[in-house]
């Protein structure tokens, strides 16, 4: 039997943003690849890095495991690993190092090391899987433990021989996703997360993903791991895995972390009656697309099954903007969409994004327009973040310097010449966040005019708060026309 530790390079307390937020998840694609591991005879354990404060904390669990295998394998169903922020980058690197030099073969599979892998092995990883990384992983290991040297057979690989660096070809992505096992979730210590959780919010969520991959055609978006395939777990699958994790871990709510849920024809229909069927009642958030979400049907049947809230990426009130991005939506679509969500219960949240190429003073006031007139529950915003492997990464990389990744979710640095500096993008962010509250608070506040028999404390708080964001959106607003005016 071979052993494995495994680990993953997203380290909470490394992003400060994250860390006061406080609402972590275990990293989902880590437990994915330990659950088929384990399946296979190898024994497995985990090093997690969620709560660590430093890479040298794994060192005590090489040393006491002295694992065959070291495996960083990143969860690429989380978008901050998707980033690839410098600070996680620079703990994979110093892990690697630690783990070679106490002699374990080091293996690596990330979103990162994938469109970095010479990186990588130069910084101490023998192999770099590239791609969706489970069966890459298990022949890779049954190679070694074999005696085998020659790794050139192996689809979805990278490494040094020792003269030059092989890539060979891509693996074709998993089609049966309902063929791997349900996720290692013993091997993590569920009471970490269920506490921050408990403090931060009140409840505890869990992540599951029911999908991997994306078909949509959106030039910004990276998708080193699952591709443009779709494929797609069963009702059934998922909702035994709910179970399971309802009746083990006492969690009240989930994040389904696909990058869209539900899209194949009837699946949320079968899950919503599955959910009646098995009686059990779950709240939970999706990420989804407005084209997706005009038809009634599927609103009503999100809701029926427990969905509380939905992300979809609205990213811009231009049309202009979205047909540049290669989005596929119109703003029509992303009206109608809000508007069934909210006749249904469920709160609509948009990713928003500036900076795009082209985006003129016109377009950002489109947005602006567009959040205060359909006001979203939530909003996300971000500027335009180039990654490689994307369209939009090719159109803007000779600009880009020695800065292509940011630190941590937080810095918001525009690392391409656009129609305004950086420091503006980042006056622009609180700006909007001021206006969007004051809009907020001012429906509020009408509502609570039409019918003050309803107010409630907290109704009558988020009124009065039009009091506050009012003049910090004048403040705000000031700010942002200095730096414009300054051009």
């Amino acid at each position: 039997m071979g052993s494995i530790l495994f680990t993953h390079s997203y380290f909470l307390r490394f992003d400060p943003k994250q860390w006061s937020i406080g609402q972590p998840y275990a990293p989902l694609g880590t437990l994915y690849a330990a659950a088929l591991m384990r399946q296979h005879g190898y024994e497995t354990s985990l090093f997690d890095t969620m709560f660590a404060h430093s890479a040298d904390e794994v060192i005590p669990a090489i040393e006491a495991q002295t694992p065959q295998f070291f495996v960083i394998y990143d969860d690429g169903f989380n978008y901050l690993t998707k980033m690839c922020l410098t600070n996680m980058r620079e703990a994979a690197f110093k892990m690697c190092k630690l783990a070679k030099e106490r002699g374990c073969t080091v293996i690596v599979s990330s979103s990162d090391s994938t469109d970095r892998y010479a990186e990588y092995l130069a910084e101490g990883a023998d192999l770099v899987i590239i791609g969706e990384a489970e069966h890459t992983l298990l022949e890779l290991c049954n190679h070694i433990k074999g005696g085998q040297t020659d790794y050139s057979g192996i689809m979805g690989l990278a490494f040094d021989d020792g003269h030059k660096i092989t890539k060979t070809p891509a693996r074709p992505v998993l089609k049966d996703l309902d063929s791997l096992p349900l996720p290692a979730w013993d091997l993590v210590d569920m009471d970490k997360y269920r506490d921050m959780w408990m403090r931060h919010t009140g409840y505890f969520s869990i992540n599951i993903g029911t999908t991997r991959g994306c078909p949509f055609k959106c030039n910004w978006c990276a998708k080193p791991i699952y591709g443009n395939r779709y494929n797609s777990r069963s009702p059934q699958n998922v909702v035994a895995e709910i179970k399971l994790l309802k009746q083990n871990y006492r969690m009240d709510h989930i994040w389904f972390c696909d990058d869209i849920f539900g899209l194949k024809p009837g699946w949320v229909l079968e899950f919503a009656r599955l959910l009646e069927q098995e009686e059990i009642s779950i709240k939970f958030k999706i990420q989804s697309r407005a084209d997706l979400l005009v038809e009634e049907e599927l609103v009503a049947a999100l809701a029926r099954s427990g969905c509380q809230n939905v992300w979809i990426g609205a990213e811009s009130g231009s049309q202009k903007i979205l047909d540049a991005m290669d989005k596929g939506i119109t703003t029509t679509q992303i009206a109608t969409a809000t508007g069934l969500m909210k006749k249904h219960g469920i709160k609509p949240s948009f990713f928003i994004q500036f900076g795009y190429p082209g985006e003129t003073k016109s377009d950002i006031g489109l947005t602006i327009d567009m959040i205060n007139r359909l006001l979203p529950f939530e909003i996300g915003i971000s500027v335009s973040y180039p990654l490689p492997g994307t369209g939009f990464y090719e159109k803007v990389k000779a600009e880009l310097k020695k800065k292509t990744n940011w630190a941590d979710s937080d810095e918001m640095a525009l690392m391409f010449t656009n129609t305004f500096p950086a420091p503006y993008y980042k006056q622009l962010h609180s700006y909007v966040h001021q206006n969007y509250h004051k809009h907020l608070a001012k429906n509020s506040l009408v509502k609570l005019l039409k019918a003050p028999a309803s107010a409630t404390k907290s109704t009558l708080r988020k009124a009065l708060s039009v009091f506050y964001h009012t003049p910090r959106t004048y403040i705000e607003k000031l700010k942002l026309n200095r730096l414009e005016n300054a051009l």
